[in-house]
Order: C-alpha cells, then sequence, then structure tokens
C-alpha cells in the first residue's frame, strides 16, 4: 500500500475533525493542494470562516501548497481587509451609497496580492497570516504568531510580529531540499523515502527508486 488516499475527505478512520483540505473548501479563490491537511477542535467547515475578507471584487487568492499542516483556529487576513491608509480619513465611505458611493473615483483599496503557503509548511494553533505574506516551503509558524511579513524557506518564526527565530538546517540542506521538492514525487517515491524523510540527512533520500 501505498500511502493514504489522496482523495479521501477524511483520512484517519472514525476522525471527522482533521480532513485532506482540498475536499473541504468551497471557494475557487481558495486552492489548496494534495495531502494538505486541517485540524479543527470542533469542525473543519470551521475553515473557510477563517479565511478573513475574502471577497469576490478583491481578486486575490490564498494558494496552499502540498503536505502542509494547519491547525485549529489558524487565520487568514485577505485584501478585503484593506483601507486607505495615505488618505485624511481610513474609513470606507463608498460601501454605504446614498451620495458617498462616488468617494473612491480615481482611487483603489490596498492590494497586496495572493497570500501564498509553499510545501511542506507547518502552521501552529492561533496563527494570523497577513495579506500579500509568502510563506516558504518548509517553514514553521508558532503558536500565536501574527506574521506579516514574507517567511524564508526551512525557517521557524513566532511572536507578534512574527520574526525569524531560526533556520531548520544549514544552507547546503536547504538548497538540496529546494531543489529535489519531495513533494512533487509520486507516492511510490514518498513511501519508499520515508526513513529518510522523517530523518534529519537529505543524503539518505534515494533519488532513484526501484519500480515494484
Amino acid at each position: 500500500m501505498a500511502g493514504p488516499d489522496k482523495n479521501k475527505t477524511f483520512p484517519l478512520e472514525h476522525y471527522d475533525r482533521l480532513c485532506f483540505l482540498k475536499h473541504v473548501v468551497k471557494n475557487p479563490n481558495i486552492i489548496v493542494g494534495d495531502y494538505t491537511y486541517y485540524d479543527d477542535f470542533e469542525n473543519v467547515e470551521n475553515f473557510e470562516k477563517n479565511v478573513k475578507y475574502l471577497f469576490d471584487f478583491t481578486g486575490d487568492k490564498l494558494i496552499i501548497g502540498k503536505f502542509c499542516m494547519i491547525a485549529s483556529d489558524v487565520k487568514f487576513i485577505m485584501n478585503g481587509a484593506n483601507h486607505l491608509t495615505k488618505s485624511l480619513s481610513t474609513y470606507p465611505f463608498a460601501i454605504f451609497g446614498n451620495g458617498w458611493e462616488h468617494a473612491m473615483e480615481g482611487k483603489t483599496y490596498p492590494q497586496k496580492g495572493n497570500l501564498v503557503i509553499g510545501n511542506d509548511v507547518w502552521i501552529g494553533y492561533n496563527a494570523t497570516i497577513m495579506a500579500g505574506v509568502t510563506v516558504g516551503d518548509g517553514a514553521i509558524i508558532a503558536t500565536n504568531s501574527t506574521v506579516i511579513k514574507d517567511v524564508a524557506p526551512y525557517s521557524v518564526v513566532g511572536g507578534n510580529p512574527a520574526r525569524e527565530i531560526k533556520k531548520r538546517f544549514d544552507e547546503t540542506t536547504i538548497d538540496k531540499l529546494l531543489e529535489l521538492r519531495w513533494w512533487d514525487w509520486s507516492v511510490d517515491k514518498i513511501t519508499a523515502n520515508l526513513q529518510a524523510l522523517t530523518g534529519g540527512d537529505v543524503d539518505k533520500l534515494q533519488l532513484k527508486v526501484p519500480a515494484g
């Protein structure tokens, strides 16, 4: 047997508070890779409730890679939360109409782009990640962190605002992992390399796995 069925919503038998997330999200502006899971204390349907201010008119997306681990109450703050900050008032007059609908003529609300989570990223309980941030492959976001800027691959960040605590590996190992992109391997190749993937020596990964 080569790994769990990526097409199952609930990969753990008799447990419905951990799901392969791509099967739960309904919003087309939330894109999730294979094997990424979400664990919720109450109900996995809460995930989209925690993607805040994702409006069609803003045009941004939440993009999450493969093999990510997302804990309960993680929040993603999208561009719909943005207000004018260089104007005399930050108040969104135009949305209320009734003579105020022209307030935004010739102006646009700040747009920081998509919020992107790489592959093999672990996001701890109650972390918050802000619009426009890119979290690199293999990163770890500590519990209760507020991430306001990009996170480098294979780094550990924590705090409010989140700051880098350490790198998970030396730069040579990080470069090798980013080049190998193990998360794009076939499930058979991943299965054959489980001992190495759960160890610390990148050179023990089998790059050529015999068929069958």
